[in-house]
């Protein structure tokens, strides 16, 4: 090769090297951006949620997530319809929702659980209601501490309950409301994911995989209705201090659920897709460029995250 030849070489390469350079910091500042616009900016300029109808639906309301964002709601204005499977904690959570912010309420006890017989139950309820948010938050986790898929106790009764709560769940609950929404061409749907569906996590299997599923319909579901005046959200949740997770510790990384629901309620009608606060976006980020699928295969496949379970639920036992 010539010297002329060389020289055009590293000249092309210079340039290429400028371009992805550029790319990088335009993409980086992109997201900077939209990262202070949901959980900055948000905090001042936020969505009148009241616009989009007189009630809010809010499945697995009566603990954690669930219960803060039907608080949170009720704060800003809406009347509220509570799902759950005890009665006996619906109207303790009602009660305190009427007591504290005058608001309307609404309970219906059903079993996420079992199949498709209780949506007929919930139609006939909510007939005639004006629903304008719809937040699918109802979850659950294995029992037991993680494992691998065929270790998991009572295995079939598993695989049934996941995707009845974790995913027909949120199937249903759309079908149900969507359709009114779609009429009056406004609403706003909230589906909970969790950051355990952005990548495979072994010894959680069946839990991030639903939480994919809920991910992707999401996106879809957004995609499908937004010319229609449709808000759909995904929101990824890291940790948050739950009987889900045995009430971790709050600190920087762990949030109370009632703050991380103020916080992700902010990002309606900003982002179609989030971690729902500040730091769990910040900690998504960080994980995205740190970490990859094989090593997630390492640290999980291995005694780590049982190890974690096991001292998670004894602290959980001494609180």
């Amino acid at each position: 090769m010539s010297a002329a030849d060389c020289a055009m070489w590293n000249q092309g390469l210079t340039l290429l090297g400028g371009l992805v350079s550029i790319y990088i910091i335009l993409s980086q500042g992109w997201k900077l951006i939209r990262g202070l616009k949901c959980h900055v900016i948000s905090r001042w300029w936020r969505t009148d949620l009241k616009q989009f109808g007189r009630w809010a639906v809010v499945t697995g309301a009566t603990d954690g997530i669930g219960k803060a964002y039907a608080q949170e709601l009720a704060r800003r204005g809406l009347d509220i319809v509570l799902i759950s499977r005890t009665q006996e904690k619906l109207k303790k959570v009602a009660d305190e929702i009427k007591k504290e912010f005058g608001r309307n309420v609404k309970i219906i006890q059903v079993d996420f659980t079992k199949g498709s017989e209780i949506y007929q139950l919930i139609e006939d309820e909510l007939k005639g209601m004006e629903i304008g948010i719809l937040v699918n938050n109802v979850g659950m986790v294995m029992a037991g501490t993680p494992s691998r898929f065929l270790n998991a106790p009572d295995l079939s009764k598993a695989i049934t309950n996941i995707i009845n709560c974790n995913v027909q769940s949120v199937l249903q609950m759309t079908q149900i409301i969507l359709p009114q929404m779609v009429e009056r061409k406004k609403g706003v749907i909230i589906n909970l994911s969790s950051e355990a569906g952005n990548f495979p996590y072994p010894m959680t299997t069946m839990y991030s995989a639903s939480k994919v599923f809920v991910d992707f319909f999401s996106r879809g579901l957004d995609a499908e209705y937004k010319s229609s005046g449709i808000t759909v959200q995904c929101v990824m949740p890291l940790f948050v201090s739950t009987d889900m997770t045995f009430k971790i510790k709050k600190n920087i990384f762990v949030k109370a659920p009632e703050d991380f629901a103020y916080e992700a309620l902010n990002t309606v009608g900003y982002t179609h897709r989030t971690s729902g606060c500040l730091s769990h976006s910040l900690q998504s980020y960080a994980l995205n460029m740190i970490l990859s699928e094989n090593l997630l295969k390492i640290v999980f496949s291995t005694k780590i995250m049982g190890k974690l379970w096991s001292k998670w639920k004894k602290d959980y036992k001494k609180s």
